[in-house]
This record gives structure tokens, sequence and C-alpha cells, in this order.
């Protein structure tokens, strides 16, 4: 009904008596404030642009200079290059003296903005200090302090926004052929015996001074003219020409914090989660959201927060595009088969929590039965890409449908208020195992997988999210449940578990989407349902709580705690499968422009030699703990390296991708790039809001969240070092395969923990008790 009264708010016809006008005040007045916003919203970017293109001048030193020129010039004091702009003005009229100081002190300004500018993309080209040793005692260099100095001295007083070091940062740079061959190669070498290592190194060689230097070319002009030279490939060969199912094999998922539980209230946890969500929103719309500095000095690129809200990724036959709106004021929720458009936005203001919940509650007190075919539809995002576009375009292009599709690909985000408890409980691991399943792939029809991200309620309260990975990496994710659960603590709960506050007027009621989908469209749900039915029944996920011992122990070891958890993972791995296996670790290259990630490989030379010694009984404990050493310090230099641009992958599918422009085959790229990552593990960063203390806030940690296997008869590993002693191992394969097991890969990490804790006890009773 709302959308048939908004089509007849205004009507215009021509009669015998003369010109008949009917219109609705009410939603004129609704087009006016929409109207008024979106200016607002546009004034406010233009505004928030011109600071970050100055930063780190502030804007207001424009001012202050202009006022000098002008006192001083009116003082007598000669200014260099002004008598040649006042030789060009029609008289000496003071209003044409003025306007010559102010053009003067502009060209200055921004002038002196720019060179500052390209000295801090300078500054920030240098590495050098992340490679240096840290910890009690330990100095930087004196070339670090001096660094140090000038980026402090540069970077000035004025607070950063959002986007204000976007200009500033370098390109990601590119390797030289002959830097990433001899890297691969010895990646490469504890996974092949000699006769094949040497068949490699042959293929290496040929390519780096055969085919290799020309596609390097192109690269070289690529790197000079594109803001990343990676980015925009990865986007589009990864993700978006992806054909395969996004469920599983792409989207991730992201977990609740576990020992806090504010409400039991579905529609209030849902509400306050809605409005924690759009504050997010807000922050980043208006470039409040402070950038993540590393080290508190060196920021990280901040592109992918543009596409976190209002972005849905379109299917296409042969390619997907993501498509992004500035602005959405709504979302749509998803509720026991039914789909229900909420408006966020009214009377020229956010709806607060307590607004929110009565639209949630009305949703769950809706006893209105699905349309024909709207339980299922959302299996149709879950199945084949070209066979939801081939659908997309027969049965969504007009009408009733494209409306309602619309709404959905147009929601700020979209909200699955489930059917199910999300339950855990230390004692019945598979109560998490299930948590994490519902998030990752739902009943294969509840969940929009093509939206940026869903916000996933169960009915005890508890929430999660499953996102879509085109437009950005989980880090960002992650960083935004950190936001909830911070502003959650702020705004609380009664004692009831219902929203605090009162509303001031009664909020705008959800709008229930309608469908008309026809048989054949119907049997394309069910072709997509039963795909996904497949994925969902092959999926083996378990995740494994560790709180034995942390992070903690690990910094008494004087290890890097991703090392040695990489290490604990190499021991369980070959434990499990009795063998090496190519392992890929994602690493972020956020420090260059519209950085990603890169491949970290950590199954390495030193850490084979340390797994090999582990099982070896003629090794001495000083022997395996300074092997263990060695390969965690081997590790943290490859991953300092691929940060830095130095990595081996993109640089390799790069010079792939121009091969397939060029219609060139290269034996070596297509034996390379078709090598199956066995075992692909992930670190889920924790404590990126610098806000949210944890030792304040025990109880604000997080599950972390985990991803599908990549390779058929590989594990995917996904982990978060939770506080100090506390790990979560999110840790998933499939089923249909005879040689991968979740729960038994979970038991040998959880004994190589063990293993590696008993090492360094030894050592360390050996040694006297010295750490």
């Amino acid at each position: 009904m709302a959308e048939a009264h908004s089509a007849v708010a205004f009507s215009f016809a021509i009669t015998h008596e003369g010109w008949d006008v009917n219109f609705d005040r009410e939603v004129l007045h609704l087009v006016w404030d929409s109207g008024v916003r979106s200016w607002k919203k546009r004034i406010a970017r233009l505004k928030n642009n011109l600071k970050t293109g100055l930063y780190p001048v502030p804007i207001s030193s424009l001012f202050a200079t202009a006022a000098v020129v002008s006192g001083s010039h009116y003082y007598g004091v000669e200014i260099p290059g002004l008598d040649k702009i006042l030789r060009l003005i029609p008289s000496k009229d003071i209003k044409y003296e003025i306007a010559a100081c102010a053009g003067l002190s502009a060209l200055g300004f921004f002038g002196f903005s720019l060179s500052l500018k390209y000295a801090l993309k300078a500054l920030f080209m240098y590495k050098g200090w992340m490679y240096e040793s840290r910890g009690p005692g330990r100095k930087p260099s004196f070339k670090t302090r001096a660094w140090l100095f000038w980026v402090k001295l540069v970077s000035g007083p004025s607070r950063p926004m959002l986007y204000s070091y976007q200009g500033s940062l370098p390109r990601l740079p590119l390797p030289s052929v002959k830097d990433t061959m001899a890297r691969y190669l010895r990646s490469v070498r504890p996974l092949l015996d000699d006769k094949e290592y040497a068949r490699m190194e042959k293929l290496a060689l040929e390519f780096q001074s055969g085919i290799g230097v020309k596609l390097q070319r192109y690269l070289v002009l690529k790197s000079w003219w594109a803001t990343n030279y990676v980015s925009d490939w990865w986007e589009e060969y990864v993700y978006l020409r992806g054909r395969s199912p996004l469920m599983i094999n792409s989207n991730f998922y992201g977990i609740d914090t576990l020992f806090m539980h504010p409400t039991t209230n579905q529609a209030s946890r849902a509400a306050v989660v809605i409005y924690a969500m759009l504050q997010f929103r807000r922050l980043i719309e208006r470039q409040e959201l402070e950038p993540i500095m590393l080290q508190g000095i060196v920021p990280l690129c901040s592109w992918q927060y543009e596409r976190m809200f209002n972005t849905t990724r379109v299917p296409g036959v042969e390619t997907d595009k993501i498509v992004h709106l500035l602005d959405s004021k709504h979302i749509v929720v998803y509720n026991r088969g039914r789909f229900f458009k909420v408006i966020i936005h009214h009377n020229r203001r956010i709806l607060l929590p307590c607004e929110l919940e009565i639209q949630m509650q009305a949703i769950l007190d809706n006893d209105t039965p699905p349309c024909v075919g709207e339980e299922r539809l959302a299996a149709l995002t879950a199945g084949h890409r070209a066979h939801w576009a081939q659908t997309r375009q027969e049965h969504f292009f007009k009408g009733v449908n494209r409306q309602a599709l619309d709404a959905i690909e147009k929601a700020a985000f979209i909200v699955c208020l489930d059917d199910v408890p999300y339950e855990f409980d230390k004692n019945v691991p598979s109560k998490l195992d299930e948590y994490g399943r519902t998030l990752l792939h739902g009943k294969g029809y509840d969940r929009w997988f093509d939206k940026s991200f869903t916000l996933c309620v169960g009915t005890n309260g508890k929430i999660g999210v499953n996102a879509e990975h085109s437009w950005a990496d989980a880090a960002i994710m992650s960083q935004s449940v950190e936001h909830v659960v911070f502003k959650e603590i702020e705004i609380g709960y009664k004692e009831d578990g219902h929203t605090k506050g009162t509303p001031s007027f009664a909020p705008p009621p959800p709008i229930k989407l309608q469908w008309d989908l026809k048989d054949s469209c119907l049997n394309a749900i069910d072709a997509s349902y039963q795909v996904a039915r497949q994925l969902i029944d092959d999926i083996d996920l378990h995740i494994y709580m560790h709180d034995a011992y942390g992070k903690g122990f690990m910094k008494q070891c004087r290890l890097s705690p991703d090392a040695y958890l990489q290490m604990v993972l190499q021991l369980a791995y070959y434990r499990n499968a009795g063998k090496f296996s190519l392992t890929y670790e994602a690493s972020m290259t956020r420090l260059y422009r519209e950085g990603r990630t890169e491949t970290v490989r950590p199954c390495s030379i030193e850490s084979a030699a340390w797994v090999k010694a582990m099982s070896n009984n003629d090794k001495t404990v000083s022997e395996k703990v300074a092997l263990l050493q060695k390969a965690c310090l081997q590790h943290q230099r490859a991953y300092l390296d691929a940060m830095c641009g130095k990595g081996i992958d993109r640089h390799l599918f790069c010079l792939y991708v121009v091969s397939k422009y060029l219609e060139v085959d290269s034996p070596f790229l297509k034996e390379v790039l078709s090598e199956p990552w066995r075992l692909s593990t992930s670190q889920t960063p924790h404590g990126q809001t610098s806000k949210l203390d944890l030792k304040k806030y025990p109880d604000c940690i997080s599950a972390g969240g985990g991803f599908g296997p990549v390779a058929d008869d590989g594990y995917g590993v996904s982990y978060i070092v939770a506080g100090e002693d506390i790990l979560f191992f999110h840790i998933s394969s499939k089923k249909s395969c005879p040689t991968t097991d979740s729960k038994k890969f979970g038991e040998d990490i959880k004994q190589a923990l063990h293993d590696i804790r008993t090492l360094f006890l030894e050592y360390k009773k050996e040694n006297g008790g010295k750490k």
C-alpha cells in the first residue's frame, strides 16, 4: 500500500472545468527532506574533500596566510612576487590589491600544502623501521629516529580525517622478475625433491630471461600509470570473474563476542546493533573515523571503507560488477521467509534504537505468509553466478520483482532475524561449530550473499555477520564489529533487556516486499538451492577454542605470535597429512595506496627443518628451540617483505594477466598459478579500535571468523589471538575428501600447541629457569 500511496502523491489532469492538481503534502514533505539531506551530504563531502586534499595543512591556515600577506603589504613590507601581480591590476584600488594579496596567498598556500603532501609520501616510502628489532633496551637506529622526527614534523598537529593520508601514501612497488624468481624457488624448495626442484629451477630461469622480460615491461608501465598495479586486476579476475557460488567459496563470516551477552531480546539487540552500524556509516561518510596508524605514526590505506555500505555485487553472465550508492535511507530485513523494507531515516535524523526496536518487533510479530517462492529466493545468490545473472535478467528486469529487488540491492545492508539461537558452551564444542555454520551458509537461502554484508541476529540476541569478499578484506568488517561492541557498551540496555529511551514519534512501519514469481523462476530458484544444499552438506567446519595459554606465553618465548601460530599449523599439518604443503597466509599491503593483500608462504626451508626435528629423537631440546626460533625469524621477515611489496604471488599473478592479454603461453606461470593451496590461513585482526580497551572490558573478546577451504583436498584455517590467554581456530574442509577432517586437524593443532609449550618449558628448565 505504501508504494501505491507514493505513486499517487502528485497527479495532474486537464478537465472541462480547467486544471486539476492533487498532491499529498506529507509525501511532498518527505521528498523535500530527502533533497535537503542529499544536498547537505554533497556539501559536507565537498568540504571534507577539500580538507583531505590540503592535509597536513589545515584550511584555516589559508585565511591566516592571506591576512599576514595583506597586512604586510599594507605596512610596506616587500612580498616576493606581489609586485609582478600588482602590475597586472587595472588600478591601485584597495579592492584589487586585497585580491592580489589573496591570490598570492592562495598560490603559496596550495604550493606549500602540495610540497608537504609529497614530502610525506617520500617519508612513508621508508620501511627500514619495520625490520628493526623491538623490545626492552633496544633503541631504533639513528636513521629511523631521524625519519620519525621528520614524519612528526611534516604531519603537524592537525587531526587527520579518514582519507587525509590517501594522497600521501606511496604506490605499491613492483619487484624485479629476478628477485621474485629467487623468492619463489626458495619457497618451493621444501615441497620438491631434487629432480622436481631442478626442473622448476630451469623453468623459472627460462621465464626470467625469456618472456618474463617482455611481460615485466608492460607491468612497469601499469605501475607508473595505475594507482596500484595489483588491486583492480585482483578484484576483477580473482573475485568478479569467478563463476562459482559465493557461499562458502568466497564469503566469510564473523562471530559475536562470546563472553558478553547484553540482552536476550532479539528485537532490541538487532535495533542497537543496526543503530551502531549506521553510526559507523556516518563516521565513514563524514570522514570522522580515525585512520588506523601503525605504531601511531604510519597510516594504512582507508580506500576499502568507501564501499562497506550501500553496496551490492550484481551478477553477470561472464563477470559481476560492484554497484555502490552514495546513500541509502533503508535496510532490508529477512525473517521467516519474508523480506521487509525498513526506513532508517525519518524526520531528518537516523531512527533511535528504541524506534528501531519497534520496527524489528513489528516484523517478528507479523504473521503474513511469504509470497510463493519468496522464502528460498535468496538461494539464487548462493548458486552459480551465470545462472543467477540469467534468471535476474529474465525475471527481475521489470515490474514488481524489479522494485522489490531494487529495495534489496539499494539497501544500506541486510539484516536476518533468524529463527534459531546462536549458542556457545565451552563444554559442548559442537554448539560453537553450529554457530559458525549458521553464519557461513545458514540454510542456503536466508542470506543475501551479494550484499556487502548481512547482519545476522539469533533468537537469543547473539549476532554475527556474513560478508561478501570482493569489495574489501576481513579487517574492515572486523573493525566495524569492534565499533559496534564499543558503541553498544555506551548505549546500554534497560534491566528488562529492552532498548533505552522513548520514541519521539511512531517510526515508519516495515513494508513487506511483494514478488510475482512464475513457475520458470521457481524452477531457477530450486536449481540454485540444490547447488547450495550440496555445498552445505559437503562443508566440514570446526571451531577450536584454546585457553591453556595464549599471546602472553608466546611473548615470554620472545617470538612473534603470528609466526608462533604459523609454526603450530605447519607442525599440525605435517602430522595430519604426512607431508608438507603449499601454505597461504594473507598479509595486508595497506601501507600503500589501494593496497589489499599479499601472500606469505609460511612453509619454508627453516620451518620444514624444525618440523622434521620435532620427530627426531636425536635432536636435543636446545637444537629444536634454535630451529624454531630460526623458522619464526624467517617467517617474520617474509611477512614484512609481503607487507612492503616484496611478495611473490601478486607479482606472478599480474605477469600471468599480462600474458593472457598478449595471448602468450608461459609453462612456468601456468604451472605456478595452478598449484593448489592445501593449507589456506589467515589471522583475524583484533583490537584495531583504540577506544575498546580489553583490560577494561575483558568480556569483549571476539571469537573471530572463518571461511571455506580453498582446495577440495585442503583446509581453510582462520585464527585469532584473543587477549593474553585465549586463541580461536576456525577450521574448514570438505567431507567428500577422504584425507581431510576438520575436527581431527583441530586435535592436531591442540597437540602441536601443547608440544611447543612443553618444548620451551623443558628448555627453560635446562637453562636454570632463565627465559
